[in-house]
């Protein structure tokens, strides 16, 4: 990891548990203002972001004072309409404090699959990077489907680093990586701090799903791992309870559960 600071382009995903708070499922301020304050310096120091952010589904119960629980589909949607525009009022108004300007980019999985829109949205992110802006990206949960959707953002991450030609992909979650057992369940469980080939070993690792709060589990993130490490970019998962910590990443200190792109 010792060339981990020589990325030029990163992108950094965050889960849904990560933005919100556990009691309430309403969004965690002090974690978002925190992530978009280190974000902002790496910009200031020559680096070019692209932040996946969930978060909308959770935002759109908060705004409307609903009780965090299952819902439909339907449900989902129509409150990912409404958070979506909250979510990104939030984000707008934080990185313009720092003096940076973001633009909205929103996602279903015919996007990549089709040569002709995936041009135009690759087109779109050299675009704001020329411009100097942020790029913030989302599932279009409003309008997706089953058969568009990318099976939540852990994918859709991967997929974003692949389209921007990204030098790495950091996925903020709650947990501090790979573990070759559940820590919520053993308390013996090992952390896993390097993965040079997702074998059947480490995709026996990976459980169930996640919490109430996002779609993913590990084995989602495993498969955003083989997704990019297919194009020859590391992933990196971390817990992003200390956005902070991103920091310590771009010093080369070994944090969370990395992946080596040369053999996956």
């Amino acid at each position: 990891m010792n060339n981990i600071g020589d990325c030029r382009r990163i992108t950094v995903k965050i889960g849904s548990s990560t933005l919100t708070h556990a009691a309430t499922g309403r969004l965690n301020i002090r974690r978002i203002e925190a992530l978009v304050r280190v974000l902002s310096d790496m910009k200031n120091a020559g680096k070019e972001v692209v932040l996946v952010s969930s978060g909308a589904v959770a935002a759109g119960a908060s705004k409307l004072g609903l009780p965090m629980q299952k819902r439909s589909l339907a449900e989902k949607q129509a409150l990912a309409a409404v958070g979506q525009t909250e979510l990104m009022r939030l984000y707008e108004r934080l990185f313009a404090s720092y003096g940076h300007s973001v633009g909205q980019i929103l996602m279903t999985k015919d996007v990549v699959d089709d040569g002709h829109r995936l041009e135009l949205v690759k087109n779109t992110f050299r675009m704001l990077f020329d411009l100097g802006c942020i790029p913030i990206v989302n599932e279009n949960d409003s309008v997706s489907s089953e058969e568009l959707q990318f099976g939540g953002n852990d994918t859709l991450s991967a997929y974003v680093a692949t389209v921007c030609e990204s030098d790495l992909l950091i996925n903020l979650t709650d947990i501090d990586g790979l573990y070759d057992s559940d820590p919520r369940k053993n308390p013996d469980a090992r952390l896993i701090h390097r993965v040079e080939e997702i074998d059947d070993t480490i995709l026996g690792f990976a459980g169930g799903a996640g919490t109430e709060r996002g779609t993913g589990g590990m084995a989602t993130k495993l498969k955003a791992a083989g997704i990019v490490g297919d194009k020859g970019i590391p992933m990196i998962i971390m817990n992003g309870r200390d956005p902070l910590k991103l920091y310590s990443i771009l010093d080369g200190e070994s944090i969370g559960t990395y992946f080596d792109p040369k053999k996956i």
